[in-house]
């Protein structure tokens, strides 16, 4: 695979315009389909303080100097470099309406606001999904050349499929046990506005309900990875870590939600389609795993 270094992060407007003006031309991954490879590589990475104090007060994080960055912030960092591999000529998927799906995320160690850091994106492979096709993203975060965070993201694009026809074999979806409700939250229509100023994700369908609705959407939605991170800074995280989050149903704004945890568990809940029923938005869990030495830990 191709390294390509980077001497600033790539402008988003630019990288969204381009992929929207390439998504028409794309339907979904032809068989044999190379894997783009070219690994983008962005050195010198600092932490904008502004920026992540507005983050970590619109996720719930706690604020202050001497916080470690938020287990979820370098997927911030990483957001632009993935864009641009996706947006790309040789993406085989359209930019345009893909989904996130889930994440995993390893942290090795706690990571310091004020560090240096090193971003590597690259696309990892496709895999076959149901509705269509998952692209999976890679971002590792380095310092001094040790990988001290990494995480893989799948992005569906929706698309016909054989698979696609069925219906869902729920029985091969194994039981259970929902975790207890711990908190609800109240969520403002605004929320998807100011998680867009923060990471820079201004995708219109989590902006406004006019720009939803142009997606299919009633109502504008939250943001997947705002979900994880409200969970997760209510959840508490080790500064080492694996972290999974499957992201099931969109959460619409304003509304309600529900946050239940147990253990290394924990999942959002909100309203479903009848009289007492509820909607599972995201699920996920929490792993303690040992922390490796080096400035920040």
């Amino acid at each position: 695979m191709q390294s390509l270094t980077l001497g600033a992060p790539p402008a988003l407007p630019a990288v969204l315009g381009r992929g929207a003006l390439l998504s028409p031309f794309k339907r979904g991954v032809p068989t044999g389909a190379v894997v783009p490879g070219t690994r983008l590589v962005l050195p010198g990475v600092r932490v904008d303080s502004g920026r992540l104090a507005a983050y970590e007060r619109v996720c719930g994080f706690g604020t202050g100097p001497d916080q470690a960055l938020p287990v979820t912030y370098p997927h911030v960092l990483g957001f632009p470099l993935a864009m641009r591999l996706m947006a790309a000529r040789d993406f085989p998927l359209p930019l345009l309406g893909l989904v996130h799906t889930s994440i995993e995320i390893d942290q090795r160690r706690g990571l310091g606001p004020a560090e240096e850091y090193e971003l590597t994106v690259y696309v990892d492979g496709f895999a076959p999904h149901r509705r269509g096709t998952e692209a999976i993203v890679a971002t590792e975060l380095r310092v001094a050349g040790e990988v001290v965070w990494e995480s893989r993201s799948r992005y569906l694009a929706r698309h016909r499929t054989a698979a696609g026809t069925l219906p869902r074999d729920r029985s091969a979806v194994p039981a259970r046990k929902p975790p207890p409700a711990v908190a609800e939250w109240t969520l403002g229509g605004d929320v998807g506005r100011r998680y867009g100023a923060a990471s820079g994700d201004r995708n219109p369908i989590h902006l406004h309900p006019l720009t939803a609705r142009l997606f299919g959407f009633p109502r504008a939605i939250a943001h997947g990875m705002w979900t994880v991170a409200r969970c997760l800074a209510q959840h508490g995280v080790p500064q080492a870590a694996r972290v999974r989050a499957e992201f099931r149903a969109p959460v619409l704004l304003p509304g309600t939600v529900t946050y239940a945890a147990e253990g290394a568990a924990f999942e959002l809940r909100g309203g479903g389609d009848g009289p007492g029923e509820e909607r599972i938005h995201l699920i996920g869990e929490v792993v303690q795993t040992e922390a490796e030495t080096g400035a920040g830990a």
